[in-house]
């Protein structure tokens, strides 16, 4: 045993650093193991995969080998809320028990930070009075931030429009041009980044630096000798949209905008600029106009064989050529006038090469892409998406693991990948082979917690197949006996938005609190479902992560259909195609092992502590109905299952409780038997 994992045991074990000064800690075995697997990679620069269930602790298991170290490390996290909590709440803590202060930083990606330059344009340009008022109390709290983090903006609202008017983009940033460059909240970040030994990121922004998309600044860690991946299930369909290429109608406005208000501050570009300017929003609004009677997701040739969008998409690269033809003649009058030339000229090399992929249904060789090598790559597909009132059009590669690979290796450093769901009945094979991962070092860690003894698994009987139009209606009339029993304290989860609307609707009038996605922010959405203790929560595929609520007020948690990836993705829906076409199970290979990654997911945020209980509701009759259901099982924990509703009853103390057999005992298999 090594001296690093010596330490790291010492640190967790009974009587340890943290066990005598965190208050709550409490040896686990499992966190112990998990702690010296982590610090072997990170001894012998090793690659390793390793799944920890809920309750194992790996937050701790992998800081402290970090921490003891004293190698210069990055850590990645799914989210921005992650990262705080990382940074703000667990690095603090440890440091204090084990007695060493490495300089650590919080890193996030520029939207995080106000831009004192647009703020100031914002401030000067034609805004409605209330508008004005809010961009006051801004600036009065830029004047008093330390690092200009705008989650300290929490009045403002994570949908303020004018979020994008205060902080910048990397087109819209004038880098050493800029007046306030000396006083940029973004620089200074970056610079205690680069000083740290220990930076905390987030997923965006680890694969923003591996794309060598630098956002105008330079690396966020030279000489990294160890990243720990947390999250790390999340990976490769982040990096996906990295390492491609989009463009978006959001950018392409805050263009037109700023152009307009650049050319107000120059007496003779004014004139230039404000029609061509406001061409190009118009352009904008009629693209999206014919583009509304499409799908929301499509491919590029899809789209493009409607004439109204072709010409709409050739209305617009005039539009955005007009435009910079006119930036070119007055660019030179203003550091962002030249910016925003800069900006014109990128946007319309982006739409051109959107444009110009062959006409077999969207899908090209990356070699195409801007910067690739003369060989060709793996398949890339050029596809759009809409929203309310955009949309955003992307070239995305099919498989995104040579460049992970090739990015992992050029480091030099021990790296952990980390998460909670990466195994698929047992094996690491998918996940492995999508994170470009060649023989890596694994471990599985099932939860600590006793969910045979915590929990009960409840499928209820007769409901008809998920596609059958009666099925929401069905499984409302199932679920409601299970949250009377419970008395609300549940959290609902649906495949589609508009099954959570149907439910909503139908739960309007129930006796319990409804807390319903997009009602509200999703950190206040939790926060008052916590505090209710006897509340209806309603989510779809984004809360399958994230939903942290340990104790009674979440005791129920059901899952309509299992959660295999909507056929309306291309990129996905391209993926299969290739799978087929080299003579493999499209289905075993990516759709089934994607489900049960996801599925994992939501079944998780059923049991947050030892102390929680609750109920697990499966109303997709195909997990008995159909061979793969014993894959899903497998890949989950050893629940109990039954099919009687008195069971769910007497595990709330309605009723006499009797036995129900555990998942994968030879009850539960003749039950799969006799169903097959």
């Amino acid at each position: 045993m090594s001296l690093l994992e010596t330490r790291t045991a010492a640190a967790l074990a009974p009587g340890g650093a943290l066990d005598d000064i965190l208050d709550g800690f409490a040896p686990r075995p499992a966190q112990q193991q998990l702690a010296g697997a982590i610090a072997t990679a990170i001894e012998q620069v090793d690659v390793l995969l390793a799944e920890a269930g809920t309750g194992t602790g790996k937050t701790f298991a992998y800081l402290v080998p970090v921490l003891l170290s004293g190698k210069r490390s990055i850590i990645s996290t799914g989210t921005r809320a992650l990262q705080d909590q990382l940074f703000h709440r667990d690095l603090p803590r440890l440091q204090q028990a084990l007695g060493v202060r490495p300089r650590a930083a919080l890193l996030k990606g520029r939207a995080n930070y106000l831009c004192r330059y647009r703020t100031e344009q914002a401030l000067t340009a034609p805004q409605g009075a209330a508008d004005l008022a809010e961009l006051a109390r801004v600036a009065a709290w830029a004047g008093r931030s330390s690092d200009g983090d705008i989650s300290g903006l929490a009045w403002l609202g994570e949908q303020s429009p004018l979020l994008p008017q205060i902080t910048s983009t990397q087109d819209n940033c004038l880098g050493h041009d800029c007046p306030f460059w000396g006083d940029c909240f973004v620089v200074a970040a970056r610079q205690r980044a680069q000083a740290a030994d220990l930076v905390v990121v987030n997923h965006h922004l680890l694969l923003a630096d591996l794309a060598l998309k630098q956002e105008g600044f330079g690396e966020i860690l030279p000489g990294a000798q160890a990243f720990i991946i947390d999250e790390a299930h999340q990976l490769p369909e982040l990096a996906a949209n990295f390492f491609g290429q989009s463009f978006g109608s959001r950018p392409l406005q805050e263009l037109a905008l700023d152009c307009e208000r650049e050319a107000g501050q120059v007496a003779a570009a004014a004139s230039v600029v404000a029609t061509p300017a406001a061409a190009l929003a118009q352009a904008l609004q009629q693209l999206r106009q014919a583009m509304g009677k499409l799908p929301q997701r499509g491919t590029q040739w899809a789209a493009m064989i409607q004439p109204a969008v072709a010409d709409g998409f050739e209305l617009l690269e005039q539009a955005i050529g007009l435009l910079l033809a006119a930036l070119a003649g007055v660019k030179d009058a203003s550091a962002g006038l030249l910016a925003c030339h800069a900006r014109a000229q990128l946007a319309l090399r982006g739409l051109q090469q959107w444009l110009d992929a062959p006409a077999e249904a969207g899908l090209f060789d990356d070699a195409d892409l801007p910067g690739a090598e003369a060989e060709a790559g793996p398949a890339c597909v050029r596809w759009y998406e809409l929203s309310a009132r955009g949309f955003r059009c992307q070239t995305t590669p099919m498989d995104v693991s040579g460049p992970l690979r090739q990015h992992r290796q050029a480091t030099a450093a021990a790296w952990v990948f980390t998460s909670a769901t990466l195994t698929v009945g047992g094996g690491f094979e998918h996940i492995a082979a999508r994170l470009g991962l060649d023989d890596p070092a694994t471990l599985s860690l099932p939860s600590p917690f006793d969910w045979a003894g915590q929990s009960l698994c409840y499928l209820p009987p007769d409901l008809p197949d998920p596609a059958a139009s009666q099925f929401g209606a069905a499984q409302l009339a199932a679920v409601l006996p299970v949250l009377q029993a419970s008395g609300g304290r549940a959290f609902l989860l649906f495949a589609s938005h508009r099954a959570l609307r149907e439910a909503a609707q139908a739960l309007a009038g129930s006796p319990w609190p409804l807390f319903v996605q997009g009602s509200a922010p999703r950190a206040r959405l939790l926060e008052q479902f916590r505090a209710a203790g006897n509340g209806v929560l309603l989510g779809t595929a984004s809360f399958r992560e994230g939903v942290d609520v340990v104790g009674d007020a979440l005791s129920v948690v059901v899952i309509d259909k299992l959660p295999f990836a909507a056929p309306d993705d291309p990129v996905f829906a391209a993926r299969l195609e290739a799978i087929e076409r080299a003579g493999g199970n499209a289905f075993r290979a990516e759709q089934l092992p994607q489900a049960v990654i996801a599925l994992k997911q939501g079944v998780g945020r059923l049991l947050r502590s030892e102390t929680d209980r609750g109920v697990l509701v499966l109303c997709d009759r195909r997990l008995q109905t159909r061979s793969y259901g014993k894959v899903f099982f497998a890949s989950l924990p050893a629940l109990r299952c039954t099919r009687e509703l008195a069971q769910v009853q007497a595990f709330f103390g309605h009723a006499p409780a009797v036995d129900a057999p555990a998942a994968g005992s030879a009850q539960t298999d003749d039950l799969f038997d006799e169903l097959n």
